[in-house]
């Protein structure tokens, strides 16, 4: 089967951006897509003017021009970019960058880079059409507690930790860019330390990956580093990222990726030695058991200082499936009110979901310190049905900054709003 779509290569997922902590990007987009586009460097504290959201930090890019981002890349970690103009993500359009440690100290054999995705595009209904036929349902976004009903083009399903964990059911899931009738192979030898470094650049799917006979340890999240926790298997939403180790045992084994409370799977191997391949799809029994971030607790180094916030602000996530609408703090983007701090300030932000689906809320030019959870940092937190996370930020990057849901359907549909100061 051959799918036409859109790709910033001849290959989905490439290239692979590089650069060492410290360094200064200069990244030239020249835009032969027919629309205008976008690039957004996901979970960079990057300088407002080269965030990459058109309207607010830029004009688009239109068919036939070129954009010139620039800015310093702080913290080493595992990243991607993809695009902040409509549902394009949904397409080909992502790519992973990774910030390397000047000071790391290694410890690891080799590097696996490993991107997970949810395609329809050329082989299903467009992305476009898929946004189109939820914005017809016109639905007026619900306040309060919403215990409405599951459906719509896919959901996920009520027996899932994550509640409804996803709205689109895919014809394909991913892994760097293959199905699993043609599956991507990793190679390497029995004793092998690997640090696996996993991004899912997903429209609308958490997935649950394994990595068959092995335990992984996780030792970064959204490129911060964690106190090395052992796990089966974990949870990976929409923009989240982490970084495992894995000691490579002899034979062939199963990389799976599957998408939460959806039919289908994202399959890879992995080859040490001789053995039979594995049955493509087959779900392997550490997928009974994920962590997610609730298990990780910061390392030292990775905590922000030590500081009582200056000022908290309740951030309400509303919506339902039928009629489809999503909204913070019951209004849409457009209609809402930005999020107030001042330059310098700690702010909490206690973000409450009150709907039946999970909701990965990333935050652009910063990161959340979680004082619930160890300290642990991130830029995308998976908000729980009916659960209230608090996350502490440090405003010292001033600019308008989108903080949105990355279901990419409900930001576009209206889960989105903005923080500014100067």
């Amino acid at each position: 089967m051959t799918a036409a779509s859109w790709g910033y290569s001849e290959e989905l997922g490439a290239p692979l951006f590089r650069a060492t902590a410290g360094d200064r990007l200069q990244i030239t987009v020249d835009n032969e897509l027919p629309t205008s586009t976008s690039v957004h460097w996901h979970g960079i504290r990057l300088a407002n003017a080269a965030d990459g959201v058109p309207g607010v930090t830029q004009t688009p890019i239109e068919a036939g021009q070129s954009f010139t981002y620039e800015f310093t890349a702080p913290d080493p970690g595992t990243y991607f970019f993809h695009p902040h103009s409509g549902v394009q993500i949904d397409r080909g359009l992502y790519a992973p960058l990774i910030i390397d440690d000047p000071a790391e100290p290694g410890g690891y054999d080799a590097e696996w880079i490993v991107v997970l995705d949810d395609w329809t595009d050329g082989v299903g209904t467009s992305p476009d059409d898929i946004l189109a036929s939820f914005a017809a349902q016109n639905g007026t976004v619900t306040t309060g507690m919403n215990h409405g009903t599951m459906g719509g083009m896919g959901h996920g399903s009520m027996n899932s930790p994550l509640g409804d964990a996803g709205d689109v059911d895919y014809p394909y899931y991913l892994v760097n860019g293959r199905v699993p009738a043609a599956p991507a192979t990793f190679s390497g030898k029995p004793g092998q330390r690997v640090r696996i470094r996993f991004v899912n650049a997903a429209a609308d799917t958490i997935f649950r990956i394994a990595l068959g006979g092995h335990v992984l340890t996780v030792t970064h999240a959204d490129g911060f580093p964690v106190k090395p926790t052992e796990a089966r298997s974990l949870f990976i939403a929409m923009g989240e990222r982490y970084d495992v180790t894995v000691t490579l045992a002899d034979g062939v084994f199963p990389l799976v990726a599957r998408p939460e409370g959806k039919n289908g799977t994202g399959w890879a191997v992995v080859t040490t030695g001789s053995g039979t391949p594995p049955t493509p799809g087959i779900l392997v029994s550490e997928l009974d058991t994920p962590l997610d971030s609730r298990q990780l607790s910061a390392t030292d180094a990775a905590l922000l200082p030590a500081r009582d916030p200056d000022s908290t602000l309740d951030l309400q996530l509303n919506g339902q499936m039928e009629p489809y609408a999503w909204g913070l703090n019951g209004q849409v983007f457009g209609q809402d009110t930005p999020l107030a701090v001042t330059q310098g300030q700690r702010l909490r932000l206690r973000m409450t979901n009150m709907t039946m689906m999970s909701h990965p809320m990333h935050i652009h030019g910063h990161t959340w310190g979680l004082p619930g959870n160890g300290g642990l940092r991130k830029d995308t937190v998976l908000v729980l049905p009916m659960q209230t996370v608090e996350a502490d930020l440090q405003a010292d990057n001033p600019g308008q900054w989108m903080l949105h849901c990355h279901n990419i359907y409900h930001a576009e549909i209206g889960m989105m709003t903005s923080l500014k100061y100067a």
